[in-house]
């Protein structure tokens, strides 16, 4: 169905854009309703922190919203967000001096943790009368003086071991000559100090033995002098200095030690796993139960009372063993990697040491997840069909069972059936239709293993220990499907990969590489595909199905910042043929290309809006002879880029646009089908999310975006060269969109609704594309007579990216 409007009338539309302008730069207090206040008593309507003596813009706005969250409790402005732009305040807080006074200690004390020991705190109010409310705006104006620097960092704990161990490692210390005081750095540094020594066998020491001692003491006054003039000298400049440039020696000490055992290095004796706990099971109880079975390995004692479980993947997700110091790091490792396997719901540890000697037996209780489980889907769907019969009814079941533990090796196997038809609802209806009532009938079976850890014949290499999450998937495909009087189609898809992931900081990095991937299809087509490509020879490209035997590797980072800031990294490589390509009876029915990709994705937040932008590239280049017959060799359209859609150019259609400024899929009126692929894809997306409002739990949310970009090939072709790149005529190939939406959260899953317009489409004829604001239109026309929609309504589950 197609939506067709008039022009815009403009008047409106000016009106429109005119108030919400006139909202928007109303004040935030202007445009807050109170309820529910003490009628002629002063309450809490705002509260602001003023900031001076700050030159970075980031961190004073930073350290501002840090500041306000202390104010107290009983002086805060509490508004919610009723509708858009405006706010709502419900039985706000008589207004108390002495909460005031709370407020400048809590910040005052605030300030002394971030390094700033030389602030002043000037705090004001200002009462605005309105009817019978005494609005109390409250302000905190502080300047803050210059912040403390760390001057020199040492180390004194009285016991040599200890000490070795922190200046061996002190390259690495957080705190290095020059840097900013901070009580969060102290505290980061003594942190990574215990955890140094955690690792390396001291298993009872903690952060409460130890602590740092801070020197003020500037070293220039312990100069003995008898002049008593020369003295005050040396104390003015001092205190000159010290309001210059202040700065402080941290020394980090050991407190007395009472307790011997803290300062024993322990090792690892036995490990014990238990992979059939129960979750009414007490762990202390299960240690000493009687009647289990026990399979007995060196250093490791396997108990269980069905014998479930093989040892094997319990060693391979272990990251230390009997012997070795202890390393709470591995500890902690292991119980996760172990958590993520996926045979187990549920993974605890606990450490026992042994009496009077230096050693910790390690246990493992390990609640088992639902083994075996199966879904049976029924789906029904009603399609216009883009070749054949217009009016087409699918019904298909899909049969998927799982099995979390195969061979006692805690092996994940997923297995898929799925069935189904296409039923021609025109059936008789006149005389252009077909006569089948099954137009289409389809079967499909899969099976995956994800085997736990990496399979590979690299035993001794070390680097695998440092890496989580580790996988070997192996997964086949076969499908078939019967277009009657079309196509028949046959593919057996089969590929061996490895996953694995390695956290460092707060950057989340995972590989998968899969250095083997089979792709085998073969298509018998009928009289009808046949009678369509000579009505529209660019619906070959569709069908150029080929033989793939291919590797690829693709890379992600996510990088949570500070500051309400989060990074995406993607990048991808697949290469086909390389190899395979060489044997001659392959390489005539197989495709030979190299494809890559790169995105990046960052999202910055506030309270109730976000500013998202991503950026997106991709080239593939066919470097070898196949498809023989075709006018222009390129990747398979199964693996070429495309553009338009919910999360893609929002304001075309799904795969509709392109290629480049291409007007040729436009000039095709003998089928509905359009859909454009290519070998080269740019796509740059920015996006402002806001919350408006909040009705039954439900966030009621829109968004204003626009996206540029456009797909083209990468191979010259003389019969179509607008859709070849080309760098000289890439503004006028790039395509804008922008547009609005509503977007209804329902925390697990969210619905977006999105309208966009065809800012610049290069296919459009008059002002090289742009749309005109003179002459506004919905549609516009091609000079073959095709009518085409300026805009698209998108229905999307989800953020589009």
């Amino acid at each position: 169905m197609r939506l067709k409007l008039d022009k815009v009338n403009w008047n409106l539309w000016l009106l429109l854009t005119f108030c919400v302008i006139t909202a928007v730069s109303c004040s935030e207090e202007r445009r807050t309703t109170v309820k529910n206040y003490p009628v002629a008593t002063p309450f809490v309507y705002s509260n602001k922190v003023i900031l001076s003596g700050i030159e970075s813009k980031i961190e004073k706005k930073q350290l501002s919203i840090d500041l306000s969250n202390y104010w107290d409790d009983s002086l805060k402005a509490r508004k919610e967000q009723h509708v858009v732009f405006w706010y709502r305040m419900n039985n706000p807080s008589i207004f108390d001096s002495i909460n005031v006074s709370r407020s400048k200690n809590f910040m005052n004390a605030f300030l002394n943790s971030q390094g700033y020991y030389y602030a002043s705190l000037l705090d004001s109010i200002h009462i605005d009368t309105l009817a019978d409310q005494l609005r109390v705006n409250t302000f905190m104006t502080i300047n803050l003086g210059k912040k403390i620097t760390i001057d020199s960092i040492n180390y004194q704990l009285s016991d040599s071991s200890l000490q070795a161990i922190a200046l061996l490692k002190q390259k690495n210390s957080l705190i290095e000559k020059g840097s900013p005081y901070s009580k969060q750095l102290i505290g980061a540094e003594l942190d990574r100090l215990i955890g140094i020594y955690r690792n390396n066998g001291y298993y009872k020491l903690t952060r409460e033995d130890v602590f740092t001692e801070v020197d003020t003491t500037d070293t220039h006054l312990t100069k003995l002098t008898l002049n008593p003039f020369k003295q005050v000298e040396l104390i003015a400049e001092s205190a000159k200095k010290r309001q210059l440039n202040p700065t402080w020696n941290i020394s980090i000490n050991k407190r007395p030690t009472y307790d011997s055992s803290k300062l024993v290095q322990y090792r690892i004796g036995n490990i014990y796993y238990y992979p059939e706990t129960s979750l009414t099971d007490i762990t202390d109880s299960l240690i000493n139960k009687p009647g289990l079975k026990e399979e007995k390995y060196p250093g490791v004692f396997l108990r269980s009372k069905e014998q479930k479980f093989k040892y094997t993947p319990l060693k391979e997700h272990t990251f230390f063993s009997k012997g070795q110091f202890y390393n709470e790091d591995g500890y902690l490792k292991t119980i996760n990697t172990l958590q993520q396997v996926g045979a187990w719901q549920q993974v605890d540890g606990k450490i026992i040491p042994r009496k009077k000697t230096d050693t910790l037996d390690v246990y493992f209780f390990l609640i088992p997840a639902l083994k075996q489980n199966f879904t049976l889907d029924l789906e029904g769907s009603r399609n216009t069909g883009d070749i054949g019969s217009g009016n087409l009814f699918g019904l298909s079941t899909n049969f998927s069972y799982k099995n979390r533990n195969v061979a006692k090796q805690a092996i994940q196997s997923i297995s898929n059936f799925r069935t189904g038809v296409e039923l021609n609802l025109n059936l008789g209806s006149n005389q252009n239709t077909s006569s089948n009532l099954v137009q289409t009938f389809n079967i499909s079976a899969g099976q995956t293993f994800t085997f736990p850890g990496l399979i590979q014949p690299f035993n001794k290499w070390k680097a695998i220990k440092t890496i989580d999450n580790q996988r070997t998937l192996l997964s086949f495909n076969a499908a078939y499907v019967d277009r009657k009087d079309y196509y028949k189609l046959r593919s057996l898809v089969s590929s061996w990969g490895y996953e694995w992931k390695k956290t460092i900081n707060r950057a989340e990095n995972s590989w998968i590489y899969k250095p083997v991937n089979i792709e085998l299809y073969s298509l018998d087509t009928l009289p009808g595909l046949e009678t369509l490509f000579k009505k529209n020879p660019f619906l070959r490209n569709s069908f150029n199905t080929g033989n793939i035997f291919s590797q690829s590797l693709s890379y992600n980072r996510n990088i949570n910042s500070v500051g309400r800031k989060t990074h995406y990294l993607r990048l991808g490589i697949e290469e086909t043929g390389g190899l395979f390509g060489l044997i001659k009876d392959i390489k005539d029915n197989s495709y030979r290309y190299i494809k890559v990709e790169a995105e990046y994705r960052q999202k910055k937040k506030w309270d109730i809006s976000e500013l998202a932008y991503r950026v997106f590239a991709g080239l593939g280049y066919n470097y070898g002879s196949y498809p023989k017959n075709a006018t222009l060799s390129t990747l398979p359209f199964f693996k070429q880029f495309s553009a338009g859609g919910p999360y893609s150019m929002r304001a075309w259609g799904l795969r509709q646009l392109g290629i480049g400024s291409s007007n040729s899929y436009d000039s095709i009126t003998a089928t509905n089908f359009r859909d454009r692929y290519g070998d080269m894809i740019i796509e740059t997306n920015i996006e402002y999310r806001f919350i408006m409002a909040t009705v039954a739990g439900v966030k009621v949310g829109s968004a204003i975006y626009t996206d540029i970009g456009n797909i083209w090939n990468v191979k010259k072709s003389t019969t179509d060269p607008n859709a070849n790149f080309s760098l000289a005529k890439l503004g006028h190939d790039i395509a804008i969109g922008v547009g609005t939406g509503l977007r209804l959260d329902f925390d697990y899953f969210l619905i977006r609704f999105d309208l966009a317009y065809k800012v610049k489409d290069p296919l459009r004829n008059a002002n090289s594309g742009w749309m005109s604001f003179k002459n506004f239109n919905w549609t516009d026309v091609r000079p073959n007579g095709l009518e085409v929609s300026n805009f698209a309504l998108q229905l999307g589950i989800g953020l589009p990216f």
